[in-house]
């Protein structure tokens, strides 16, 4: 059984919002790794799916969806000084947790920037407004202008989150290996100087998921390893990308938001819509989705450089995500009838008989070609880990488990995004859960074995160009 270097203290209450695959996944490493008695947890949740698991443990089961009109009413009450507001929901408002989380000085962690139902589709938005990065920039401007505060880490399950500290790790691998300083800057400027300096144009978030279940999808179901109405929810929002500053062809169907960092643009189609050319160790090159991801847009932005006014480097960020064979047919289902969600969702959990999440950060354009470093994971190793998990929800229940364990180091960092943290300290207390981690350089470039089979419209001259990642 894994063990972190110590069992982190913490005295308060800990209310759970959500107790979804993640919740429930999560539940058993929080009671192994933090000192806190059941007696002082409670789950709020609007399912009752996990009852008879937080029964066992003995923790308060409280079924109760939250709205914009009962939150406050539900949750102040068990939400003080000195608590943790652990944010695993969906369709629940993830600014407005922040914001009541640091009104009662309690902690706060989410894995993604979560809007009110129908936020990720509602048809009074633009694209710009339902996308990401819109939700990114609502969540920073609550920050202080001290950058106090009660600490609130947003976006921190696998991705958004535990890839931040991959690209961290990766980036000082490859600089090393090519003989730049690799010493580990202090700063944001420093890792963005480092980056720049390294050559780094390109960074993937590149995933494949190999489980396989004895029971194969229905047709009218959507089936996944993960949260299906997470999935679906993301897949329908705009394709979204950090655009690098070596980018020089515009995609056709791309905007720029009128507002905040400028670090990404969006695509006018719906992610799930979108493919692009990756490359993974035990995969080899395959096609993922171009899903929105926060990750895409903070890693872009934390990495840019600036002289002055001038954008001097920012590399391209996005994801690339080929998920289990049968969440691909449930999304193509799904694009199928027009964006529609199927009417019967089955969660791959104790019928996965095989497979591996192979999660990790894919760096391109340096003196080495393409560097991936990451999390490969396999079904039987997730089991014998922990209870209650996949390797994909153990991917981001360790990365929930050590955003925790550096809140409760760190009580009053304010709004900390993963990017900004101690990546070796997140990666001490969630590696034991990662199974094998390891970095693998390739040749691999989106150009091979493309030029001699079709007259496409590619860039010779750059490999590393979006154009030539994108599946036409």
């Amino acid at each position: 059984m894994p063990t972190t270097t110590k069992t982190t203290h913490f005295p308060g209450r800990l209310v759970i919002v959500g107790f979804g695959s993640i919740g429930q996944g999560v539940l058993p490493l929080i009671l192994r790794h933090i000192d806190i008695p059941p007696a002082n947890v409670t789950i709020v949740t609007a399912e009752p799916v996990g009852q008879e698991q937080a029964r066992l443990s003995g923790i308060d089961f409280l079924l109760q969806p939250l709205t914009p009109e009962n939150f406050r009413e539900v949750l102040e009450p068990l939400v003080g000084q000195g608590d943790f507001l652990l944010n695993l929901s969906v369709d629940v408002s993830s600014v407005a947790l922040i914001d009541l989380a640091a009104e009662k000085g309690a902690l706060y962690l989410d894995t993604c920037i979560e809007p009110w139902a129908g936020g990720y589709t509602d048809p009074s938005l633009t694209p710009s407004l339902r996308s990401n990065y819109a939700l990114r920039e609502s969540a920073l401007k609550l920050r202080r202008a001290d950058r106090t505060g009660p600490t609130a880490v947003v976006t921190h399950g696998a991705n958004p989150g535990l890839v931040s500290h991959f690209v961290k790790r990766a980036l000082l691998t490859v600089a090393g290996d090519t003989g730049i300083d690799a010493t580990v800057p202090s700063d944001r400027e420093g890792w963005g100087a480092l980056a720049r300096k390294a050559g780094i144009k390109v960074i993937h978030i590149a995933e494949r998921d190999t489980q396989v279940a004895s029971r194969p999808k229905q047709v009218g179901e959507f089936v996944n390893t993960w949260s299906i109405d997470g999935f679906v929810g993301e897949g329908c929002q705009p394709a979204e990308l950090g655009w690098g500053s070596h980018e020089k062809h515009f995609p056709a169907d791309g905007a720029r938001h009128d507002f905040g960092s400028d670090a990404a643009i969006y695509l006018n189609r719906p992610g799930a819509s979108v493919r692009v050319r990756t490359w993974t160790p035990a995969e080899g090159p395959f096609h993922g989705f171009l899903i929105t991801h926060n990750e895409a847009i903070s890693i872009a932005d934390y990495f840019t450089v600036r002289e002055g006014d001038r954008l001097a480097y920012r590399p391209t960020v996005h994801y690339a995500y080929h998920p289990a064979d049968d969440a691909v047919l449930s999304v193509h289902e799904l694009a199928g009838k027009n964006w529609v969600a199927q009417d019967r969702k089955r969660l791959m959990m104790d019928e996965i008989v095989h497979g591996m999440d192979e999660l990790g950060v894919l760096l391109m354009g340096h003196g080495k070609g393409a560097y991936w470093y990451g999390s490969q994971l396999t079904i039987e190793e997730a089991r014998s880990l922990a209870p209650y998990n996949n390797a994909t929800s153990l991917q981001v229940t360790a990365a929930v488990l050590g955003g925790m364990v550096w809140a409760i180091e760190n009580p009053d960092r304010g709004i900390m995004e993963p990017d900004e943290m101690d990546h070796e300290r997140v990666l001490e207390v969630a590696g034991p859960y990662l199974g094998r981690l390891t970095g693998a350089y390739g040749d691999w470039t989106p150009l091979v074995d493309r030029e001699s089979l079709f007259a496409e419209d590619i860039d010779r001259d750059d490999p590393w160009q979006f154009k030539n990642f994108r599946v036409a």
